[in-house]
């Protein structure tokens, strides 16, 4: 038997070639091989990194989940929820926590979109599914939008009524600053003035304080579901519904990922963007219909327009409700007005393939600005224009945006759970239960809201 002969160094270099080949197997990735995605990690979680450096790479990435919540919660949105607690008191309150949960699990699908392939949702919509979907998509996003814009300086007018602006002043300055906004500036720029005005939403606390409700019967309303078979009741919780999810904020935020370069190393980061971003949007919601719920609900006043609820808070919570409600108002009012005409400019361009961007000056984007800018000046001037029948138009533009969003929603689910273009990333199965069936209830309740509209029931 050979004995092999070991010299004084052979032990220390043997030892060195096994911590060697320790080290590069742990540290081996490879060439290639995609990143996994894992929906078991913590939201914002990052493997090895101290949790100061996990926080700054999620606030380095905030931004679009945030700003798509805030939009959410416009001119229209503020008059739906103060039209639900000055007539139903805090019983819908309990409906708020399902619709969270609903617009968590649709913008999840949509980030996660954006950030591994770097396209907009109208881009992969025309790539997957073809122009003619696509441009039948785009037509009534365009007219739906560009009326819910005209609507969005409509809260303007009305806000700067409140503090004795005419609109002949508010409006056109409204319009400039929001085209200086992003047709004069950077993406980052823009983003910091949206997250500013989206902050102007936190006004409504205090309104909500103000108005003095009683904090345990809020409590006990939003955890106990009330279900009445009323056709007022049925139609105002499917109209919650539809306010708080519309297809403009799915295609703002899968075009303002992809504009700002996210990419798959900040998945966690957005996720929790876009929770963070559903929550504050659902929980200011909650507080303007606990807001007129304890003032205008008790007195029996009804009312149909946001300013409307405004001036009617002032004689029963006083005249610092009025203010806060008024400014919320503004503030909605012009991110919206500014959101809406740039997701209608992203998701045209994307669609049909012409250059899109923030940072992008007229002549490498002209279509975009044009759009941009177009839509503004044609809202800004229909609002000025006497005699002519707004709440129609914004009344047709809820039944617009309802036909949409169930086709944007059914492409949703099906760009999520392809292979070919998500490779592992797609949808598990657990959430797959959760992403259709929220998209089959949301259709549900579309249909029902248009067969309510169609056949005028209240």
């Amino acid at each position: 038997m050979a004995i092999a002969q070991i010299t004084p160094r052979a032990p220390g270099a043997a030892l060195l070639e096994v911590r060697l080949r320790t080290t590069a197997r742990l540290s081996s990735v490879t060439p290639g091989a995609p990143r996994r995605l894992s929906s078991r990690l913590p939201l914002g979680h990052f493997p090895g990194s101290p949790i100061w450096r996990r926080l700054l790479a999620v606030f380095a990435v905030l931004g679009p989940g945030l700003i798509a919540g805030a939009a959410g919660d416009d001119a229209g949105g503020i008059a739906t929820y103060a039209s639900v607690g000055a007539q139903y008191g805090y019983t819908l309150l309990w409906a708020l926590g399902l619709i969270t949960v609903s617009l968590i699990v649709v913008q999840i699908q949509v980030a996660r979109l954006g950030v591994i392939t770097g396209k907009g949702l109208a881009e992969l919509i025309r790539e997957q599914f073809g122009v003619r979907w696509s441009a039948l998509a785009m037509f009534v996003l365009l007219i739906a939008n560009g009326a819910v814009t005209i609507a969005e300086f409509a809260g303007i007018a009305a806000a700067g009524g409140l503090f004795g602006i005419p609109p002949l002043v508010s409006v056109p300055v409204a319009a400039v600053v929001v085209w200086l906004i992003v047709v004069r500036s950077s993406y980052s720029l823009a983003e910091k003035v949206f997250l500013v005005l989206g902050a102007a939403l936190l006004t409504y606390v205090g309104a909500a304080v103000l108005a003095g409700p009683s904090w345990g019967q809020v409590a006990v309303e939003s955890v106990t579901p009330s279900f009445y078979l009323d056709a007022g009741y049925l139609t105002t919780l499917i109209t919650l519904v539809g306010t708080t999810i519309t297809p403009y904020m799915l295609f703002y935020l899968q075009s303002s990922i992809s504009d700002k370069g996210l990419g798959m190393a900040d998945y966690a980061s957005e996720r929790t963007d876009v929770v963070l971003g559903s929550v504050l949007s659902d929980l200011i919601a909650a507080f303007i219909v606990i807001c007129t719920a304890a003032t205008l609900f008790v007195a029996g006043i009804q009312v149909s327009s946001a300013d409307d609820a405004a001036r009617a808070l002032e004689p029963l919570a006083g005249p610092y409700a009025r203010v806060l409600f008024g400014l919320g108002l503004f503030g909605a009012s012009m991110l919206a007005a500014s959101v809406l005409p740039l997701s209608t400019a992203y998701a045209i361009c994307g669609a049909f393939g012409w250059e899109r961007g923030v940072s992008h000056r007229w002549r490498q984007a002209p279509v975009f600005n044009g759009l941009y800018t177009g839509l503004i000046a044609v809202a800004a001037a229909f609002v000025l224009v006497p005699g002519l029948p707004l709440i129609q138009v914004i009344l047709a533009t809820q039944t617009l945006n309802g036909v949409l969003l169930p086709v944007v929603l059914v492409f949703v689910v099906r760009l999520a759970n392809n292979r070919s273009l998500l490779q592992q990333h797609t949808n598990s199965r657990a959430f797959n239960v959760l992403a259709v069936g929220t998209t089959v209830v949301l259709i549900v309740l579309t249909a029902a809201l248009l067969v309510s509209a169609a056949f005028g029931t209240s």
